[in-house]
C-alpha cells in the first residue's frame, strides 16, 4: 500500500524555539503580574486568568491535533479500501 500523505517532522531547533518562546512568554506574564502595583486580590484574579488561558491553549492544541490525526486515519482506511477494490478488480472478467 502506498502512503501518499507526507509525515511532517519538526526539527530539534523548531521544538526548542517553541519551548523557549512559551517559557519566556509565561515567565514575562507571571513577572508582570507579580510586580503589578495592585492589591493581592487583583493579582490572584490575573494569575487565575493566566492559568486558565494557558491550560485552554494546551487543550485547544490537543483537540486540533487529535482531529487532524483522526482525519488522516480515515483517509488511510479509505485509501486501503480503494486499493483492495482495485487489486481485486479484473477488467477482463466476463459479466
Amino acid at each position: 500500500m502506498s502512503d501518499s500523505t507526507v509525515k511532517q517532522q519538526n526539527t530539534g531547533a523548531f521544538y526548542g524555539q517553541a519551548v523557549a518562546s512559551f517559557a519566556i512568554a509565561l515567565s514575562a506574564m507571571v513577572g508582570g503580574i507579580v510586580y503589578l502595583d495592585v492589591s493581592g486580590w487583583i493579582r490572584a484574579f490575573l494569575g487565575i486568568g493566566l492559568l486558565y488561558l494557558t491550560t485552554s491553549a494546551f487543550t485547544l492544541a490537543k483537540v486540533i491535533r487529535d482531529k487532524q490525526e483522526a482525519g488522516q486515519i480515515v483517509s488511510r482506511v479509505d485509501q486501503a479500501r480503494l486499493e483492495k477494490i482495485l487489486a481485486e478488480h479484473d477488467p477482463f472478467q466476463k459479466l
